[in-house]
């Protein structure tokens, strides 16, 4: 991976593997499916979209904001574009279980990947934070067919949440 002007990478791992231990949690059958080798592919997968599509467009995105226009929310395509290869990236429901659509990834390192993207662009960065927040609400407290019918679309990319 190349150097990045967004995090240090040698930092994140020293957080993730040598003071927080975050592979030990693969021994526990929630996190059997991954390791350090799949908890690092992932970071690297978030750093990699971090930069090349949510960086790019930060100042952009607080220039142009999000307008009402007749009953659409208008938003710059660049949003919309780094929102789609999140999700194609299934990371909306990556600390979610394998259940409803999401890959089960210990926490700790679902924040680590989060990171590169408050890093990269906050303000975009926001659409799945709600979303997935959004998400979780619903799966603690929602009935089957909530879940089926919002939570499963969010965590597809097909659906947002939002901060009311």
């Amino acid at each position: 991976m190349t150097p990045s002007h967004l995090l240090s990478r040698a930092d994140l791992d020293f957080l993730l593997h040598d003071w927080l231990a975050v592979s030990d949690l693969c021994a526990r059958p929630r996190y059997a499916d991954h390791s350090r080798e799949t908890i690092d592919a992932v970071v690297d997968l978030s750093a990699e979209l971090a930069e090349k599509y949510f960086a790019p467009h930060n100042r952009k995105s607080d220039l142009h904001e999000p307008r009402l226009v007749g009953q659409d929310v208008e938003l710059i395509p660049e949003i919309g574009e780094a929102l789609e290869r999140f999700a194609a990236a299934d990371l909306v429901g990556a600390a979610m279980d394998a259940e409803v659509g999401g890959m089960q990834l210990p926490y700790t390192a679902y924040l680590a990947c989060m990171a590169w993207f408050y890093a990269a662009n906050v303000s975009t960065a926001a659409y799945p934070l709600l979303t997935t927040g959004n998400a979780n609400l619903l799966l603690a407290h929602g009935s089957d067919e909530q879940i089926e019918r919002y939570v499963r679309p969010m965590i597809e990319g097909r659906f947002t949440g939002t901060m009311c």
